[in-house]
């Protein structure tokens, strides 16, 4: 009996707000992948409002891309999707096709080795790491180290609920909050 090819297990995102408003996107079936809710991301975009329009963002740990795409759709000028897995890279520039957008960029490949490197400054940056992988004190540092972060730039850490994040002392807290497992908070950096 010949087996049938296995095929990528498909979920889907909803884009909440903006322009895309409604639409909804292909995710790939990948282990720890956990797109940010769409209560989580309702919070998050009304704190940014002020900031989100004609932003420069990253999207360091992008996985199902929710939170690039929702700043896509709310009119940041730019947005990079970092996504380490290729299939789910590859369905991350396939939703952009699908949604036309082309001030979006995909790069596939390790966030920490990426960051490793000199940056261009991002107005508005999305952390949100594996969970229970350590990464986020590197990144954060990797971040601050290699001019990633504009002057005064707006940084969102999501984690587990009960870690402790140890942020530069030029970032200051602007919002927390706490859903099930989840911690998120949104931290002004200054100069």
């Amino acid at each position: 009996m010949t087996k049938k090819p296995q095929r990528l297990s498909l979920g889907q995102i909803r884009i909440i707000g903006g322009k895309w408003r409604g639409r909804k996107l292909p995710v790939p079936d990948s282990d720890g992948l956990r797109p940010t809710t769409d209560r989580v991301r309702e919070t998050l975009f009304n704190w940014l409002m002020p900031v989100i329009q004609g932003a420069r963002c990253l999207d360091c740990f992008s996985g199902s891309g929710a939170l690039g795409f929702e700043a896509l759709s709310r009119y940041a000028s730019h947005t990079t999707l970092i996504e380490y897995d290729r299939n789910v890279a590859k369905q991350l520039s396939a939703n952009l096709a699908l949604l036309k957008a082309e001030n979006a960029d995909v790069v596939q490949g390790n966030a920490l080795q990426y960051l490793n490197n000199t940056g261009t400054p991002f107005d508005v940056v999305f952390l949100d790491p594996p969970f229970r992988k350590g990464m986020l004190t590197e990144t954060i540092n990797l971040l601050e180290a290699n001019n990633w972060l504009a002057e005064e730039s707006w940084i969102y850490v999501e984690a587990e609920a009960e870690s402790v994040t140890e942020v530069p002392p030029n970032w200051q807290l602007h919002r927390q909050k706490t859903a099930g497992q989840v911690a998120y908070r949104l931290y002004i950096r200054h100069q």
